[in-house]
């Protein structure tokens, strides 16, 4: 398999690892209770190593670009799909920003 091809499905996985995470610091309640808070610890913890495992073959800064907008993106639209969050026009737009700079680092890193 093509390194890099390899090194963005672990930047997706992830991605996906640190919303678990997020998703269980939700349910710890202020890391009283042990299985989210655990889950919580764990899934973060894999979401640094496998992205530090994909920087092997990617650049730092898309890497982190990537990762931070992605997860911040899927975090919020699991806000609202799970936990009846507003998505109003204002956070709409402010996802819409996030996507749109992390596209601008990308083009911008084929100068």
């Amino acid at each position: 398999m093509n390194p890099n091809l390899l090194a963005w499905l672990l930047v997706a996985t992830s991605v996906i690892a640190e919303v678990v995470g997020t998703v269980a610091l939700k349910y710890s309640d202020g890391f009283s209770k042990l299985f989210p808070s655990a889950t919580a610890a764990a899934c973060y913890a894999l979401a640094i190593w496998l992205m530090a495992a994909s920087m092997r073959h990617l650049d730092m800064g898309i890497t982190y670009a990537v990762w931070a907008s992605s997860g911040t993106a899927a975090t919020a639209l699991v806000g609202v799909a799970v936990f009846g969050e507003q998505l109003g026009i204002v956070k709409a737009l402010g996802l819409v920003c996030v996507v749109g700079g992390v596209v601008m680092l990308n083009l911008g890193n084929q100068q």
